[in-house]
């Protein structure tokens, strides 16, 4: 993994952070695996829950970073 995210999201709040990581992850090839800087005190609870929701895989979770792993399908 390398230190930089693919993408930083920032505070950025859950409804729109969920929205925008669909948006980012589905054009990506399935099993690709993304880097994502969420620093919103909800974080660690709104990404692992929406991984499991959308079947991603949720591969690394230390707050602020999170490796998601897109769905194979």
């Amino acid at each position: 993994m390398n230190d930089e995210p693919d993408w930083d999201a920032g505070g950025m709040g859950c409804g729109e952070l969920v929205m925008l990581l669909r948006m980012r992850l589905l054009p990506l090839p399935p099993g690709t695996r993304f880097t994502v800087r969420a620093t919103d005190a909800a974080a660690p609870e709104d990404i692992p829950a929406w991984c499991r929701l959308t079947r991603h895989a949720l591969v690394s979770a230390r707050h602020p970073i999170y490796v998601i792993q897109r769905r194979e399908n």
